[in-house]
């Protein structure tokens, strides 16, 4: 039986959930978490629903099988299916993640707001809820990336194919009013280690939003509401885990939750 001494468990479908980690480590430092990565079944946003559900099912059971307290999805395409994860584990809480269309929108109105996010997160019904509801507010302009995350597994984040791949997908963005970025929402977990190619490409005066230090404090606010904060003093541990072999992935992670 999980108690407040339990560690959080964090999964992605590989090594993008660390930027939430990074986050949650920053707020909650006492606490104990397991990462666990899917390298290798990533990427998940090319991937049919019923595939990525499953996954995600594999995740979360592998997850409370080492006693969480509570699981945070550090992944935007796992969380289209938030509503049916939850309710398949009710009695676990689960902090999904969400692109930071809120707060781009309402920072930029009228502006135009690009979402970078996988295939599969894009064509969601939960994004288009987001998009639907701030839509009025600002002009959402999806831009699926396929094969961005990989840089990230491959340990590109400044690399020239990189670049070229970032200067391709800006130029081929369609419904751009006024032809100039307002905002860039990173809409998947693996970005913000992309985030100073990306900033250099759009180019000044173009701001990007992540949600992690949202996810953070909204697992706070849950484990305090559920009498489940670490109340210990000190500096938790980090379990790293990953469905892949190689050890490579554990240390980039760790070089990655390092990263400035």
């Amino acid at each position: 039986m999980a108690d407040k001494y339990s560690p959080v468990g964090v999964l992605d479908s590989g090594l993008g959930g660390v930027s939430v980690l990074r986050e949650l480590v920053a707020l909650l430092p006492s606490e104990d978490y397991i990462y666990f990565g899917d390298s290798v079944n990533a990427p998940y946003g090319t991937r049919a629903d019923e595939e990525i559900i499953s996954l995600s099912m594999n995740a979360i059971e592998r997850l409370i099988g080492e006693n969480v307290k509570a699981i945070v999805v550090g992944c935007n395409t796992i969380s289209a299916n938030i509503k049916l994860l939850r309710k398949k584990y009710a009695s676990l809480p689960i902090i999904a993640t969400e692109p930071a269309v809120k707060p781009a929108a309402e920072s930029f109105p009228n502006g135009n707001v690009v979402v970078m996010a996988t295939t599969a997160t894009l064509r969601g019904k939960k994004f288009a809820e987001l998009a639907k509801r701030y839509g009025s507010a600002a002009n959402i302009i999806k831009c699926p990336c396929p094969g961005l995350m990989e840089f990230v597994e491959r340990n590109e984040t400044h690399s020239e194919d990189l670049r070229k791949y970032l200067e391709e997908k800006f130029a081929s963005l369609d419904g751009l009013n006024g032809g100039k970025i307002d905002a860039i929402v990173l809409g998947c977990t693996h970005y913000p280690f992309l985030r100073g190619m990306i900033s250099e490409v759009a180019g000044d005066g173009v701001r990007i939003f992540e949600p992690g230090a949202g996810i953070a404090r909204q697992l706070k606010r849950v484990l305090r509401a559920g009498g489940l904060l670490n109340d210990k003093t000190g500096q938790g541990k980090i379990i790293w885990q990953n469905s892949s072999p190689d050890p490579r992935m554990n240390e980039l992670g760790k070089m990655l939750l390092a990263m400035k």
